[in-house]
Order: structure tokens, then sequence, then C-alpha cells
């Protein structure tokens, strides 16, 4: 079972922000075992996507994780903002 990770990112990401027009989910690599992936949104919704103590970006890992263990990989999610 092959999961799209930068569509579950961007739906689960997308809620989030007051400028769903900029937000942009890249793989950055894959290989046998890790996923790199970077989440680049409007830097006015960087504090929404990544939240108080950076609750919410855990929360989206979380999800990401336990997706990509059931394939045996793991995942690695950088957020940024364009400048």
């Amino acid at each position: 079972m092959a999961v799209n990770f930068e569509k579950l990112i961007q739906d689960l990401v997308s809620p989030l922000v007051i400028h769903p027009e900029d937000l942009l989910v890249k793989k950055f690599s894959e290989d046998d075992t890790t996923i790199t992936l970077q989440v680049l949104v409007n830097k006015e919704d960087l504090g929404r996507v990544i939240g108080k103590g950076g609750k919410i970006a855990n929360a989206i890992r979380t999800i990401a994780y336990a997706a990509a263990s059931r394939l045996g990989k793991r995942v690695n999610i950088d957020i940024d903002a364009f400048e």
C-alpha cells in the first residue's frame, strides 16, 4: 500500500492556514528507510502550523510517522516560511 505523503501533509496543513495558495509540500529525498519532506507556508501562517510549543507540528509529525511505520520507513518533516 503506497502512501502519498505529500498529499497527506497538505491535507493536514491546508485547513490551518489563512493563505492556502502559498502552501507547498515538497519531497526532498526518499530512500529505502527515510523520506524527507519540506512544508513551506506564508510567513503569516508559520505560527498557526507550528502551534504553541510546537504541539500542532508534533501532531502532524506523529500522523506521518504512523503512516510511514506501516511501510517500515521514517519521515523527516521540515516546516519553514516563504520570505
